[in-house]
């Protein structure tokens, strides 16, 4: 390895650890001031660690007995089960998270280095780990997504280096993330075919197909409490995934209106795309993430389409990437500049913008509906406990261990290492002995959301009484009943 060679492993190693520092310090912070949450720390936390104990991974507070792979489909999140072996606390899924985001920032520097030079390789590897995808990542805690984002890179990476082979395996390892990879793998076979990888491309289109068969239509059925796939949310394309094929097929033309009838979509589309000059749209791999964004643009839920969502940490590596894969075609042109100037300003605009949105902008009142998140770490707001947060562990310093204990959202992360717990209503009525009620809270969580009011009226008819009372709006209530087994060798 030449000097040069060295310093330069040196600067991408100092911008990923200065990242890591500071997201994990904002992880840590945010964990210690009860801003952590059953969805979704919480329910990794207690999936991980049953797979730490060689056990199915329940998940009380999705339900009584819950088995995940009923829900989403990611058997790829037990590769973190031996975290646990060494530190057991839900913060190791923190670390998990940090670094895979950070780790995306080597496939992006090693591509952007090959078309350009080492500087603009640095740059844009800052710009990525500094943009608004990944801050607001940060504040899902953690999400099975995570996987997915440095692969993404690696795959693009793979294409460049005309690797096909390698690119199969790769896309194929993100069936394993989550059960709507395998519309992924088919956009990667389209830039496959685009290559004229021809064999690559029709084995990796049947294996997206394979592999979303396979989730959707029998894993998580099979472990569905009612034995179906939920998550149709489509309403709009037609009542069925056949319908909406028909629909997209025979009418696309009606189907464009709907990726921009709503504010949030607009804002979603503009803020990936204008702060990269709208360069992805004249690259093939913006391709990749057309299954990953219009799921979100045609989906009936509102929540998708918002800014603060975790897949746009996936989206961003292939838009950045797309926006330099424009450049560089635009830089092969006549009369181009050698040092192309736009390659710089680029990313550079892009972590000015990071910075200073982190460090004052403010796009919402509520702190969890924020895209930069980082403001309250860079202007010391989080580096104290609020009154709120010294409540929340008054609160759960009540519960003792092996409890059967239904807990406030914000509570629940600092439970599952020691109890059985779940979030309103989600217990069987027979066995909860202890509840966490928050009063500041519209709805308390889970799948079908109790009102405080509901929650405290469901309290009084199964005779539990006020431990504390409207401590900072969290009431603790207890019921002298005997621990259940299931909830004593849940944690055991």
């Amino acid at each position: 390895m030449t000097r040069g060679s060295a310093r330069h492993l040196l600067g991408v190693a100092a911008v990923m650890a200065a990242f890591a520092a500071l997201y994990l310090t904002h992880s840590f912070l945010r964990f210690r001031n009860f801003e952590a949450r059953g969805y979704d720390l919480g329910i990794f936390d207690q999936a991980v660690r049953r797979y730490a104990q060689f056990d199915a991974p329940i998940v009380p507070i999705k339900g009584d007995g819950f088995h995940l792979l009923g829900d989403h489909f990611h058997p790829i999140i037990a590769l973190l089960a031996p975290l646990y072996w060494l530190w057991d606390d839900p913060r190791v899924l923190n670390i998990a998270l940090v670094a895979l985001l950070v780790s995306a920032a080597v496939p992006v520097y090693l591509v952007v280095r090959g078309w350009f030079s080492h500087r603009v390789g640095l740059l844009a590897a800052a710009a990525l780990l500094a943009g608004w995808p990944f801050q607001a990542f940060i504040d899902w805690d953690f999400h099975e997504i995570a996987f997915g984002v440095p692969i993404l890179g690696w795959v693009i990476w793979a294409l460049e280096r005309q690797r096909p082979w390698t690119v199969v395996v790769l896309a194929s390892v993100l069936l394993l993330v989550r059960e709507d990879m395998g519309a992924t793998c088919l956009a990667i076979a389209v830039v496959l075919l685009i290559r004229r990888y021809w064999v690559q491309a029709g084995v990796l289109a049947i294996l997206g197909l394979v592999g979303l068969w396979v989730a959707v239509g029998v894993v998580i059925p099979h472990f569905a409490p009612d034995g179906e796939f939920s998550y149709w949310d489509y309403t709009a394309l037609g009542p069925s995934a056949g319908a909406a094929a028909v629909f997209l097929l025979t009418q696309p033309w009606n189907a464009l209106p709907i990726l921009v009838d709503h504010p949030l979509k607009v804002a979603l589309l503009t803020a990936h795309l204008v702060p990269l000059w709208l360069l992805p749209l004249a690259s093939p791999y913006t391709l990749i993430a057309l299954p990953m964004l219009l799921s979100r643009l045609f989906n009936d839920r509102l929540t998708v389409w918002g800014l603060v969502y975790h897949y746009d940490a996936a989206l961003a590596v292939i838009f950045l990437l797309a926006a330099f894969d424009t450049l560089r075609r635009i830089r092969r042109r006549p009369n181009s500049q050698r040092t192309f100037l736009p390659a710089v300003v680029l990313p550079a605009s892009l972590i000015v913008l990071s910075l200073v949105g982190g460090a004052v902008m403010q796009f919402a009142t509520e702190r969890e509906n924020h895209i930069f998140p980082l403001h309250w770490t860079y202007t010391g707001q989080d580096w104290q406990m609020t009154d709120r947060a010294e409540a929340h562990q008054r609160a759960v310093d009540l519960i003792p261990d092996g409890s059967c204990v239904e807990a406030a959202d914000t509570a629940v992360p600092h439970l599952t290492d020691r109890s059985y717990v779940g979030l309103a209503g989600t217990i069987d009525e027979a066995r909860v002995n202890w509840l966490i009620i928050d009063s500041w809270a519209e709805e308390l969580g889970g799948n079908d959301p109790l009102t405080p009011e509901e929650a405290f009226e469901r309290a009084e008819r199964l005779g539990f009484e006020a431990v504390t009372r409207d401590d900072e709006g969290l009431w603790v209530f207890h019921r002298d009943i005997t621990n259940d087994p299931t909830c004593t060798d849940f944690v055991n």
